[in-house]
């Protein structure tokens, strides 16, 4: 194949593709915000990329006219094996296993000499009509299948501008979600003469070109079998590139699977409509991004309304018993937990969740709307624009439909917010209810133990001193019978010693200790008794002593 006249700057950047973006042709900010990009995706590495040569895994999926002759010919030979070029229409698909099978599908033959000096052509071939580029992981929470080499080489070679990082980087090995939060549209236009953007006639590149970073999130239920649906969010980024005077189109797409390939498969290949694969024109090859685009905004809408439907289901499931419950203690009720609340708690993070998500992707469809509709009415775009018109208004109706399903599920998803909000209340008034009786409860067990000591304290006091009476007439400090001093005693006398004799005076004088004590015992315990009471109320009420007065 002839030697591409490349142009120094693009060879230059490609040459240092390593460190992307600081050698861009294009620089849009301050040398330190392309080291900081630089920096970030260092940092990002270890969990972005795999390292792993059995797991790359890059789907290529180019658009080759092999009507144009023996470039297209020439091209399938180089990189396609194994290939019937005859029956060959369309787009051309090819898996990427290494970084070597990069270099020979971008169509860099460039090599190290053993100086270190990069040797031969990086570009051997014009760009394809329309490229698309899947970069997966296998699921969302894995790292990327490919290396970091083999990223900014892509990168560096589509001259791809630096803000898409910021979207890819929220993929890769992750053991939950990560930057839910994070959406946006960044658009890079170019087409004002003379081109300001990175020109490579020889690939096909004018430099009049559009560039286009946005990411989209979407409800995908993961398991629709069980008995419990299990739902989760997922998230796709994507760049395009247009060319406006060559037609050329670019897509890189980054999702945790292939999903998005396998749809796109459907509307370019033999399946899809004759009038979406038509790509002779300029303004053909327009149109067909606008579907492409349309093709992101479905996906990211199409199953909210049954998310939504899904969290209203489990709302109810799990709250509707907080509406029914009887307060009767005489009947058999539920009981609730502290678990309850935090249960609705996470669903009601959810709910906003897809509000704040919905909320992000309107954003994003209405920027993206605004582009294309500012773009044809931009002076400096080319003059087949007029016959693109019709079909931008048409386009932009369909997002603004798209538009409109998203508030509906909003307003639908505020709504719920608002019943979970009050049926969280609610379960919490339940819980305070079953506190209350639960202290009600125990303020009576504890005033029926109070009264029962009272009781028992009384009955002390009354008897303390009796007991105590009784024990000491009982010892050797007085006596009133068998008080004869003699030590020798006759038989029968001993014997009526023993039988015992009732004492008047003995009686008499018990009573006369044990009445008074009585009383004295009883009036210093009231005494007591109320000026404990006396002093606790002065420490709960500091004004009572003041009232009092």
């Amino acid at each position: 194949m002839a030697t591409l006249n490349l142009p120094a700057a693009f060879v230059a950047s490609y040459h240092n593709f390593i460190l992307y973006p600081q050698k861009l042709i294009y620089q849009t900010s301050y040398r330190g915000a392309a080291e900081a990009y630089g920096a970030r995706l260092d940092n990002a590495a270890p969990q972005l990329f795999t390292d792993e040569p059995d797991r790359i895994l890059i789907p290529f999926r180019d658009l080759v006219d092999v009507q144009s002759g023996s470039q297209g010919i020439l091209y399938l030979m180089a990189v396609v094996s194994n290939t019937d070029f005859r029956t060959v229409e369309g787009f051309v698909k090819q898996n990427i296993l290494s970084d070597a099978a990069l270099k020979l599908w971008l169509g860099d033959q460039s090599d190290v000499d053993a100086n270190g000096a990069i040797i031969g052509p990086v570009a051997t071939r014009l760009d394809p009509k329309c490229r698309f580029i899947f970069l997966s992981a296998g699921n969302s929470r894995n790292p990327l299948k490919l290396s970091r080499t083999m990223l900014v080489r892509i990168l560096t070679y589509h001259q791809v501008m630096p803000i898409y990082l910021d979207f890819i980087s929220v993929f890769g090995s992750q053991s939950e979600p990560r930057d839910l939060r994070f959406s946006g549209f960044r658009e890079q236009c170019l087409i004002s003469k003379p081109a300001r953007g990175p020109a490579v006639p020889a690939l096909g590149r004018s430099g009049l070109q559009i560039q286009l970073c946005y990411n989209l999130k979407a409800a995908n239920c993961i398991d629709s079998t069980a008995k419990h649906k299990q739902w989760s969010i997922r998230q796709a980024a994507f760049h395009h590139q247009f060319d406006i005077q060559e037609g050329t189109t670019l897509w890189i797409i980054t999702k945790g699977d292939l999903s998005l390939k396998e749809r796109i498969q459907d509307v370019t290949g033999p399946r899809g409509k004759p009038e979406d694969k038509k790509y002779d024109t300029v303004a053909e090859c327009f149109k067909n991004t606008m579907l492409i685009h349309l093709l992101y905004c479905h996906w990211a809408t199409e199953d909210w309304r049954w998310y939504i439907q899904w969290l209203e289901e489990i709302i109810e499931k799990i709250t509707s018993i907080a509406l029914r419950a009887s307060r009767d203690r005489s009947k058999n009720r539920h009981t609730f937990k502290p678990e309850d609340v935090l249960n609705v708690q996470d669903y009601e993070d959810k709910t906003n969740e897809a509000i704040m998500i919905l909320e992000a992707n309107m954003h994003v469809m209405t920027s993206l709307r605004k582009c294309y509709e500012r773009l044809v009415e931009d002076k400096d775009f080319p003059s087949w624009k007029s016959t693109c018109r019709e079909d931008v208004v048409a386009f932009a109706d369909k997002v603004n439909d798209i538009i409109y399903d998203s508030e509906m599920q909003i307003s639908r998803a505020k709504l719920l917010v608002r019943i979970i909000s009050d049926r969280k209340n609610l379960i919490r008034e339940h819980l305070q209810t079953q506190a209350t009786e639960k202290m009600e409860d125990l303020t009576i067990s504890n005033y029926k133990e109070a009264i029962a000591m009272r009781i028992i304290t009384v009955v002390t006091l009354i008897y303390l001193p009796a007991t105590f009476v009784s024990t000491f007439f009982s010892t050797d400090v007085i006596k009133y019978q068998n008080q004869n001093d003699d030590s020798i005693v006759s038989e029968s006398s001993e014997s009526q010693q023993f039988k015992g004799a009732y004492s008047d005076i003995a009686l008499q004088r018990w009573f006369e200790v044990t009445i008074p004590l009585t009383l004295v015992t009883l009036t210093l315990g009231y005494y007591f008794y109320r000026r404990a009471s006396k002093k606790s109320k002065e420490d709960v009420l500091p004004f009572y002593s003041d009232s009092k007065s």
